[in-house]
């Protein structure tokens, strides 16, 4: 979900495609006809490499939701589910889910899809890979029928569990029961066999390409033909470089952070967003500040508030994102999750920018400048100063670290950014080793339980892997996370009471300071398609973005949306 940055040997490649463009678009290699090929760029990080969809966030773009499908897909806009692999579905008492796959599905083998593939799809989790956890609470999974499952769980964590259907490509059994741990977490795949709509076409260093599955299942069973015969996603190089091949409309979809790209909106009436003005495009994430709670000042509740009044956000807005994102609500709750947010207690005890506030809770918890030098020190009378981490490279971020170091020092707190690169910054932040560190990991959901999972998972181990990286410990807003887990997906009311309970503990503690809300970048060119998502009710409103993860939540609809220029 960031600007990508690459060897320089990479960036040639890139460049030399880009220069040599002709009739089949960015790179002009391939001879695939302009007209019937999409071209989209801003989510690889480097060369394809692997197409293992048990590979979290290693695999080529499109993996997930092009090739292997999920059983059900989620709205989050409607708050709703919609059968996909999966025709119907029913829960015959909390503790079981029996799951009915649809009648005709095909893996591109000519194999037919049945419950076995599901079941083996679970049973990987076995192993240690990134959904081992769902086996904690998941009993048994069977083969109740050729196309129906049945699991069993020794709790009901329906939120949970729901987040695994809605966003776990189901795998074929009779290509991965015979799987060890080692090819399951590193064999690349190289002929990926799925149900989806496109099947592997060929990839390059700078490229993967995708090629349209005419007999995919969805086109009778679910009326969506894909209106790409090709999709092309070209691996960025840099911001230069996608901006110019978007602005020569050498690519249709760019989903990459792009500085400047209001003003090409503006004025080029054929580059377009979602929404005709800023912030131009939805939300896909919360950028949150991070403190490491294991650092003595940082772990004090009051210095995080002081610092937390003490960040302008206007100034991060206005000025590295030019109106392009909008900032967190205190809760850090994105807006689809709004009917969870306890909007009256915000109003009480949520925070705001106030440089005199926070002055007043840094003297009231005893932190002053004892010593004249314009910073504080701690209440034992110690020198403070902090290192805020963001990776090298990301010129947003580091912008923005730089306004927070210096709202920081308004206020007499002594803030020192800090650009690693990003391998060392993940290093960096699963152990621990760092002051404070700008983070959001967690994106849109089904389910706000995947972002309060996030920030208060426990226990704490040597190393957070995936959740939690500031190292709360409060037993309590942990306990409630859980419960939230076992709360049926269909009680909105139910939920809500919970993360009203969450926020009280959250608002209090701040152990996380939500900063802005990350956009789902999305620029979208009209030269060779259209019918673009927006917020104009005569288009689509499915997400126009090719990251890993919102196919599930409805991006795929885009790619039958859209519709070649005549």
């Amino acid at each position: 979900m960031r600007s990508l940055r690459l060897p320089a040997v990479l960036t040639a490649v890139v460049l030399v495609a880009t220069a040599c463009t002709g009739e089949s678009g960015a790179g002009g290699s391939g001879g695939y006809p302009r007209n019937e090929t999409l071209y989209t760029t801003g989510t690889a990080w480097g060369p394809p490499t692997n197409w293992n969809p048990i590979m979290e966030g290693n695999y080529a773009v499109g993996t997930v939701g092009l090739v292997y499908e999920p059983l059900f897909l989620f709205d989050p806009e409607e708050n709703d589910y919609t059968p996909w692999l999966a025709e119907s579905d029913e829960w015959p008492d909390e503790n079981t889910h029996v799951i009915t796959l649809r009648e005709g599905i095909e893996w591109t083998d000519g194999e037919p899809l049945v419950a076995e593939d599901v079941v083996t799809t679970l049973e990987l989790g076995h192993f240690d890979i990134h959904y081992s956890n769902i086996w904690n609470f998941v009993e048994s999974a069977e083969a109740t029928g050729e196309r129906e499952v049945t699991v069993t769980f020794s709790e009901p964590r329906p939120q949970e569990w729901m987040n695994w259907v809605a966003n776990r490509a189901i795998v074929p059994e009779h290509l991965w029961a015979e799987k060890d741990q080692a090819q399951v977490n590193d064999d690349p795949n190289a002929d990926p066999v799925g149900t989806g709509p496109y099947v592997y076409e060929n990839h390059a260093d700078d490229r993967m390409v995708w090629r349209r599955n005419d007999d995919w299942w969805g086109t009778e069973a679910l009326g969506l033909e894909m209106s790409p015969t090709y999709i092309v996603d070209i691996v960025n190089a840099s911001n230069e470089v996608t901006m110019n091949m978007l602005g020569n409309h050498e690519v249709d979809l760019s989903n990459n952070f792009l500085p400047g790209i209001d003003q090409v909106i503006e004025r080029d009436e054929t580059i377009t967003s979602y929404y005709e003005e800023p912030p131009y495009m939805r939300s896909a994430n919360t950028a949150w500040l991070i403190p490491n709670h294991e650092h003595e000042v940082l772990g004090d509740p009051e210095f995080r508030r002081a610092l937390a009044y003490a960040i302008d956000m206007d100034q991060i807005i206005s000025g590295p994102y030019t109106n392009l994102v909008e900032a967190a609500d205190p809760t850090g709750l994105l807006q689809p999750w709004d009917d969870y947010i306890d909007h009256d207690l915000v109003a009480e005890e949520g925070f705001f920018y106030d440089a005199d506030e926070a002055v007043r809770i840094l003297e009231e918890a005893g932190y002053v400048d004892e010593d004249g030098d314009g910073y504080v020190e701690t209440p034992d009378g110690e020198p403070l100063s902090l290192d805020l981490e963001v990776p090298s490279g990301w010129t947003d971020w580091m912008e923005a670290a730089n306004i927070i170091a210096g709202n920081a020092e308004e206020v007499g707190i002594d803030i020192t950014p800090a650009f690693p690169e990003q391998d060392l910054l993940i290093e960096n932040f699963r152990r621990a080793e760092f002051d404070l560190m700008i983070n959001n990991d967690r994106s849109l959901s089904n389910t706000p339980w995947t972002y309060y999972d996030f920030i208060f998972q426990l226990p704490i181990r040597d190393e957070q892997i995936t959740a939690n990286y500031a190292r709360y410990e409060n037993e309590e807003a942990w306990e409630l996370t859980e419960r939230l887990a076992a709360t049926p997906t269909d009680d909105i009311e139910g939920a809500a009471e919970l993360t009203s309970q969450i926020q009280e503990i959250f608002l209090a503690d701040l152990p996380v300071i939500p900063l802005w809300y990350n956009g789902m970048w999305s620029q979208s060119s009209n030269r060779v398609w259209t019918n673009w998502p927006s917020e104009d009710p005569d288009t689509p409103d499915s997400y126009a973005t090719m990251w890993n993860n919102l196919y599930q939540l409805g991006a795929i609809y885009t790619l039958a949306e859209i519709e070649p220029v005549e």
